[in-house]
This record gives structure tokens, sequence and C-alpha cells, in this order.
């Protein structure tokens, strides 16, 4: 028997809420599987298991407010399942003794009687359908777009709504205007624990911070080509190839890839970048990208869509807030030329990227016009110094000037 406990979603994380079980006991999961909905100053976090086996019994009453770490459910694992009960095996029935033949009576003659056909019972009403499970996104956004969700097919675990069934019930009639923030969000809330988690590491982590301007005209080019013949919602954006360069330096220069704890840094096993995005209406968070160096850039891209879109719609899911190794942080598309992030611990590194802005360069000896961009490291001093942050700078520069090899 294992306990399925309460998960630490990010440092700036004491306690959660769990609102909502997408199982029951008795169920079977598997890892991977997301059986709950706990909700944190970030909103509503979809919370995986890791632990396949069968749910025992719950721990915790809804609308708890729980510290992390706290036992939430028990699963019993495949090898401890319960063995089907026997019944015991009925007594004997003692001996009989044969009968006493019985003296012979006269024959009787029965009376003739006409059947009489019984009434046809009355037709039974089936039984009502039980109240459809779905996730607080989901229910919400049935809410808000009048959707009953009786009438929707459930695609989670065990046949829970999700918020994407609810979104294709919802093509199907007018849809109101677009919410100004995700369900569930108290930015506000988010505001305060981005401020705590920053302050912390500001005050704790001995802060470095490196330049480096990279000419990405060659990446401008080879990603126009690419993108020539594919349609538009298919295309790679530019922000993906400095996604991409980050996690292939950071397989290679490990240092900068992983978590400081209890005095001593711990390489990570995997490159899971995490992805500062901007919430509408405010607020800042920035999930994981899974195995971001083994994905080609059209899987990438592709999971970078599916990614800011469930997050702006406040559907995140636990391993995406708990897994990032190293983050990356951008605002191109808000026109500032270089930020200097601040390490999100325990993590050691946060890479920053600038717009694409067109600079005098020399090349071959002559100055032309070129697409630049400034990348900068901020990096935590009690695992790495500036000479290391030089080579992985350097190393993400080279990789974004030989776009193919991305």
């Amino acid at each position: 028997m294992v306990d399925f406990r309460m998960p630490s979603l990010g440092a700036d994380m004491d306690a959660g809420t769990l609102v909502e079980w997408l199982v029951k006991p008795g169920d079977w999961v598997k890892r991977g599987d997301v059986v709950a909905v706990v909700e944190t100053q970030k909103g509503a976090i979809e919370i995986e298991t890791y632990q396949p086996g069968q749910i025992e019994k719950f721990l915790v009453e809804l609308n708890s407010k729980v510290p992390v770490g706290t036992p939430l459910a028990q699963i019993r694992t495949e090898g401890e399942a319960k063995p089907a009960a026997v019944a015991p095996a009925p007594p004997p029935a003692p001996p009989v003794a044969p009968p006493r033949a019985a003296p012979a009576a006269p024959p009787i003659t029965p009376p003739v009687v006409t059947p009489v056909r019984a009434p046809s019972p009355p037709p039974v009403a089936p039984a009502a359908v039980a109240g459809a499970r779905a996730s607080p996104a989901a229910r919400k956004l049935a809410e808000e777009r009048g959707i009953d969700l009786s009438t929707v097919t459930g695609s989670g675990p065990g046949g829970a709504i999700t918020y994407a069934d609810v979104e294709q019930r919802v093509s199907a009639v007018a849809a109101p205007p677009e919410k100004k923030r995700p369900p569930g969000l108290d930015l506000d809330a988010m505001r305060t624990a981005i401020a705590a988690a920053m302050a912390r590491s500001k005050r704790e982590i001995p802060h470095y911070y490196l330049e480096h301007q990279v000419d990405v005209t060659a990446s401008e080019h080879w990603l126009a080509q690419k993108n020539a013949t594919l349609p538009p919602d298919t295309r790679v954006l530019f922000g993906a190839l400095p996604i991409k360069g980050v996690a292939l330096a950071a397989r290679r220069y490990p240092a900068f890839n992983g978590f400081y704890r209890d005095n001593k840094f711990e390489p990570a096993q995997a490159v899971h970048v995490g992805v500062a995005i901007a919430i509408r209406g405010g607020g800042l968070t920035a999930p994981a990208l899974h195995d971001a160096d083994q994905l080609s850039l059209d899987d990438l891209m592709s999971r970078m869509r599916d990614l800011i879109q469930r997050t702006r719609a406040g559907r995140i899911r636990s391993s995406e807030m708990s897994d990032p190794t190293i983050t990356v942080s951008s605002l191109g598309e808000r026109g500032v030329e270089a930020l200097y992030g601040i390490i999100y611990p325990p993590q050691v590194a946060i890479v920053g990227i600038g717009k694409v802005v067109t600079r005098p360069w020399v090349i071959d000896g002559a100055i032309g016009p070129r697409s630049v961009i400034t990348m900068t490291l901020s990096g935590d001093h009690r695992v790495t110094d500036g000479h290391a942050g030089a080579l992985f700078l350097a190393e993400i520069g080279k990789l974004l000037q030989e776009p193919e090899k991305l």
C-alpha cells in the first residue's frame, strides 16, 4: 500500500485545496493518469499519479486545504490486489431414511380450468443518469456557455469530462465573448506567490549575469524556407528555436540543468524546459516542455501551442508545474531587446531572449545589416561561474547560427 500525497507544484507552494476527485475507490489507475484537481494560487491544477494500482480509499475530504506532502489517498499496488472472497462449503446434510410407500388412493379427475392471461406489468422508467463528473474548469466553462454536461461525452479517466470536451461542444453553438481570465484563477494570489518566490530567490541565490548577442539571419532565412509550404497553424515560430537551442546546450552542459537542494547541486536526468507564459489579465507561470532536447522543432512547436493554450485556460498538469529543470523567458514579442531573469528555485539558471533587431554587423570584413538577438543568462554562483556560463551561452549561439542542427 502506498500513499498518494499532495504534490509540491513549485517553490512558492506550501499547501493546496483538494477540490475534486476524478476517480473513486476501486478504480485502477496507471502512471500518468489524472486522478484529482487541486486549487492553488496558480489556479486549478490537474494532479497525476505516478503509482499504478487500485484506489483503496480517500484520506482527505473535498475542499480541504492541506500542506504539501499530506497523504490524500491510499493506492493498493498491483501485487497487493485483494483476493476474491471464497464462501465456506456448507456442511454435509445428514442421511435421510427413504419414505414409506403410501396406500393407493382412488384416481381423482381434476376440474377443467380456463387459463386467465395476467396483465402485462407497466413499463419501468429507466434509472436517472448519475451526474456527470467534470473538472472544475470544464464545469465552469459549461456554466458560462450554457452547456448541459449530460450532452457532453467525457474523454478523461473513467469518462470524466475535461475542459477540451466542453470546448468541442461549445463549437457547435454560438459562443459568448471570451473570458478575461482563466477559470478559477486568482491573479492577486498568483502575484503574491510570484513575489514570494522571487524574493526568496534574490535572498538565497547568488546570481551572476551574462549577455551575448547572436546573429540569427541564417535562422530567419532557414525558417522562412521551412514554413513556405506549411499551413499557418503548423508553422514554426522563431521563438521555438532558442528554446530548442537552450535544451540542447543544457544537455551538453548539465551544470545548468538541475536543482540546488539541501546545500548541494542535483543534476537532472532529463531536460524539461520551463517556458515563461504570460496569462491574459496579468500573471505569469512557466510550465515545462518535457524532454525538449529530444523533440523535433515541429513537435516542440506543437507542444508549445498546446501548453500555452491550456495554461491560459487554467488547465495545467501537476508534472508541468513541478518538472522544469531550466527556464527560458522571452519578451521579444513585447519589443524588449534584453531581459535579465530571476532564477526560480530550486533551479540554477534562467535564459532571457530579446526581440530580433536589425544591426550593423561585420561579416567577412564588410559591414552590413543583420538580424540580431540578445540572450542573457542568470546563473547560480553556488553551482557555476562566469566561465562556464560563457561557454553555455556560446553553445546556444552556435546552434542558432546552424538551425538545421536544431
